[in-house]
């Protein structure tokens, strides 16, 4: 599980390079070309249909003409879509945006489909084939030729969506539910649940400066089990991470010697920005930029802003479902906190409830939602939902003039004043 989890990691952190799934389709697109002269080292030759050679270079002539060209649109129609998304949204959104399977699986059929008419007509028009190979390649360029419309046909459908504001809320909320969902199954990252206070022991600090991106559990129990005492993890993913914070607290059998402190520090990976994977803070916090970039007097649109409180709220709702699939805990050595429901709620709602205070049908469904995730039967979620419903109210009488905009805040927030 552990090496599976990496796994993964590394993978996601691969689909955010756009330059990935090119390389590896074009090294594709090589080997198909140079099949042709395996076909005819089989001695196939007498068991295929003849093809001339002019009839495929006339196909990969049109094909390495036509490709570059429709590869450098894709670039440029994917730029656009990114920029949009980073300016009508918010920047932290980029990865998921860059991340999209079908803008790169795109653009990686364009680029391979022209590197490999290239190298297939350079070998066609050098005698670099013979009959067999040439009815492969006949085949190969028939199969991309196809490959290329499909591709095209389904892009155009997407690069439309792409970038776009709903399209981008979309991705957000999908990456957060994920992140949620694999932190329900393990609660403490399959390490113990921590007791506190959690400043027990010597203290770990980070030597570079940046967001914590993963914690590899396994390697602390590794460090853990060598010397006989525990790990405290103090740095959740999504932690900023200094040289003055503690990653970790380690505690010996007898004191807090024994330990390699580096081989702890090395357990946590920290990196320049936050990602969603294993930090289902870092979604509340992108969605909750969306909605109160819609606020803003430059935008006024507190339609999104009411569709970002619904999206939250789904998140939320998910956040209280009991996982069936729960892992048990496996690094008895380490123990890690649990998310704090109140930090989600800050999250996901301060942003929101500040800067929609004047606005009465933001308001109004601010407190439907929270007056909502009050009723799951989650008493942390309840408190947290309690104090915001209070905050907001708060917030509105500020910021309202008319009585008749702040009543039915007033009345939806009721439900927190005798709680």
């Amino acid at each position: 599980m552990v090496i599976a989890d990496r796994i993964r990691f590394l993978i996601n952190r691969a689909r955010e390079r756009l330059w990935v799934k090119p390389l590896m389709v074009c090294l594709v697109s090589v080997a198909g070309a140079f099949l042709g002269k395996a076909a005819d080292a089989a001695g196939l030759a007498d068991l295929v249909p003849a093809v001339t050679a002019d009839s495929i270079t006339t196909l990969l002539s049109i094909m390495a003409s036509s490709m570059l060209v429709i590869a450098t649109f894709a670039v440029a129609s994917m730029v656009s879509a990114y920029a949009s998304a980073s300016s009508t949204a918010t920047p932290r959104s980029f990865s998921l945006v860059i991340a999209d399977d079908v803008s790169q699986n795109a653009l990686s059929t364009f680029i391979g489909a022209f590197i490999f008419s290239i190298v297939a007509l350079i070998g066609v028009k050098n005698d670099f084939v013979q009959s067999a190979g040439l009815f492969l390649l006949f085949v190969i360029t028939i199969l991309v030729f196809g490959a290329v419309v499909l591709t095209f046909v389904r892009w155009v459908d997407s690069i439309a969506r792409l970038g776009r504001l709903g399209t981008t809320i979309e991705k957000v909320e999908a990456a957060t539910a994920a992140a949620m969902r694999r932190r329900r199954r393990s609660p403490w990252l399959r390490g113990v649940v921590a007791s506190w206070p959690l400043d027990r022991g010597r203290p770990v600090y980070a030597q570079s400066v940046g967001y914590v991106q993963r914690v590899e559990v396994g390697t602390l129990q590794a460090c853990a089990e060598k010397t006989g005492g525990r790990v405290v993890v103090a740095s959740l993913p999504g932690t900023f991470a200094t040289p003055g914070r503690p990653l970790a607290y380690v505690i010996g059998p007898t004191g807090e010697e024994g330990f390699d402190h580096a081989w702890v520090a090395s357990a946590f990976v920290i990196g320049r920005e936050r990602i969603f994977d294993e930090d289902p803070r870092f979604g509340l916090v992108v969605l909750s930029e969306i909605g109160d970039r819609a606020l803003s007097p430059g935008i006024n649109d507190p339609g999104t802003a009411i569709a970002i409180i619904g999206s939250l709220t789904r998140l939320l709702v998910l956040w209280t479902e009991k996982d069936e699939a729960a892992e048990q805990p496996l690094y008895d050595r380490v123990e890690v906190p649990e998310l704090s429901a109140r930090d989600m709620f800050d999250d996901a709602f301060t942003a929101i409830g500040r800067d929609g205070a004047g606005a009465v049908e933001v308001m109004v469904r601010l407190q439907k939602s929270l007056g909502s995730l009050a009723t799951l039967g989650d008493q942390a979620i309840r408190d947290a939902a309690l104090a915001h419903a209070r905050i907001a109210l708060a917030r509105a009488e500020g910021a309202m003039q008319l009585p008749e905009d702040l009543a039915p805040v007033r009345e939806l927030a009721a439900f927190a004043k005798g709680a």
